[in-house]
């Protein structure tokens, strides 16, 4: 994760750049289809747009369903904790339980939503003071509190090859630790769909864009680091049979609490912080979700479109809000029948986000490399190069989410990533031919002006 977290973190950033290249030439809420269907010419923008569309606004639901389910996960280990632990009679909330805790969650989340626009940008930046805080208080205290402390050289160089995934190989481990980083760089186009209700969108909006990653990879960095030298024995902390039930970050900082002062109370309070700061981006992502169902259903891509593109009097579009936080509390429940279903579909959070952030950049370096404008945010005589490399690292990590986690492969260790994100294209691919294609212009809307 040390040195995995900057090759991901890079790569990200040129992913970033050429986003905030294109959003300061358009900025606009559709953002990503927007773009696409500018890019790729009028031959082929209504497929263009059709393709990011979809991709985008699935991609979006699925980090709101995995964002407020680890959510209510964690907060089940939270009161596991505080009712004793795994060993010593704590309250295990059963899944349906933690179901009830998701919706809870999302039902907060589309009521804060639905309030002004004004509340929301208060919202956001005492979010943004609480990560920033809640980050720097856990990479300190957490280490500091912990009486066995890892090596330098266990932190940097060392390898879980002692594992039960049966992945021994180092290079292997290193690919997959790259996940966690990749999964956890997502969301950034956020700012892209609110340039509508920003100052100087052309500016802020690839501002937000880049600060977004540069900011996370800095701060990141250094919460991994304070974590990882509070870690000794990584097979105990993945064990079921710990006080956390395997909760591996739990574990950690219960632990370093509990070896300092004989409880872990203050390990359930660092929890209680990354609860809140997970709260918080589960509501940012709502946020976004409905601003991209607002634009999609706006231009027509939608069914019941009219439905969706209502704003009420305070210019927010609630029945996007709402749609947002349904389709995210839906697509949670399979995890009642199978975890292995679940996280297929949470997988299309990271991929189908990802297909969606590729493609505009794809067209930008291609069919509108001769005819791009650039606005007051690019990358000069960088720009096409930058585009290259970010596409290029899309297509790679598309397959690494793709590879086995577990050995022996088997119908419940086996990755189903492929099979859920190809699914989706085949579902987005037959609606064109089947219908779409006959009626779907584009953001004919926006185009017109």
């Amino acid at each position: 994760m040390t040195f995995g977290w900057f090759v991901a973190g890079a790569f990200t950033m040129t992913v970033g750049l050429s986003m905030a290249e294109i959003c300061s030439s358009f900025p606009t809420s559709g953002g990503l289809y927007y773009w696409s269907a500018r890019l790729s010419g009028n031959r082929w923008s209504p497929f263009a747009s059709w393709i990011t569309g979809w991709f985008n606004i699935v991609g979006q639901w699925a980090v709101t369903t995995s964002v407020d389910f680890s959510l209510a996960q964690l907060i089940q280990v939270i009161i596991l904790l505080s009712t004793g632990g795994n060993n010593g009679g704590g309250y295990l909330a059963s899944k349906y339980v933690v179901i009830a805790f998701h919706a809870a969650i999302l039902l907060s989340h589309a009521l804060i939503n639905s309030l002004p626009i004004s509340w929301l940008s208060f919202f956001g930046q005492f979010a943004a003071a609480w990560n920033m805080l809640g980050v720097f208080v856990l990479m300190i205290a957490v280490p500091a509190v912990a009486t066995e402390r890892a090596s330098a050289k266990f932190v940097f160089t060392h390898f879980n090859t002692d594992n039960s995934a049966g992945i021994h190989s180092n290079l292997y481990i290193f690919v997959l630790g790259l996940l966690m980083s990749q999964y956890t760089l997502t969301g950034y186009d956020a700012s892209a769909h609110m340039t509508e209700e920003t100052k100087n969108a052309d500016r802020n909006g690839p501002i937000g864009i880049i600060s977004a990653i540069g900011i996370s990879i800095v701060v990141g960095w250094g919460y991994i680091l304070g974590i990882t030298f509070a870690v000794k024995d990584i097979p105990y902390l993945l064990s079921p049979d710990n006080e956390a039930g395997g909760y591996a970050i739990a574990e950690v900082f219960y632990l370093a609490f509990k070896s300092r002062y004989g409880s872990g109370v203050g390990g359930i309070v660092c929890l209680g912080v990354v609860a809140v700061a997970i709260y918080f981006c589960g509501m940012s992502s709502v946020t976004s979700n409905s601003r991209m169902v607002y634009a999609f259903s706006r231009d027509g891509a939608m069914p019941l479109s009219p439905v969706w593109h209502k704003v009420n009097k305070h210019e927010v579009p609630i029945n996007a809000v709402w749609l947002s936080a349904f389709v995210s509390l839906c697509m949670a429940l399979p995890s009642l029948g199978s975890l292995v279903a679940f996280q297929a579909m949470v997988s299309i959070a990271t991929i189908g986000l990802y297909i969606a952030y590729a493609l505009p950049i794809f067209f930008r370096v291609t069919l509108a490399r001769k005819h791009f404008v650039p606005g007051p945010f690019n990358l000069g005589r960088y720009g096409v190069l930058v585009g290259w490399v970010a596409v290029l690292w899309v297509v790679t990590i598309t397959v690494l989410f793709s590879l086995p986690v577990t050995y022996p492969v088997t119908k419940d260790t086996l990755n189903y990533t492929p099979v859920a994100v190809g699914g989706l294209f085949i579902l987005v691919l037959t609606s064109w031919v089947v219908s779409a294609r006959h009626w779907f212009k584009g953001p004919v809307t926006n185009l017109s002006g």
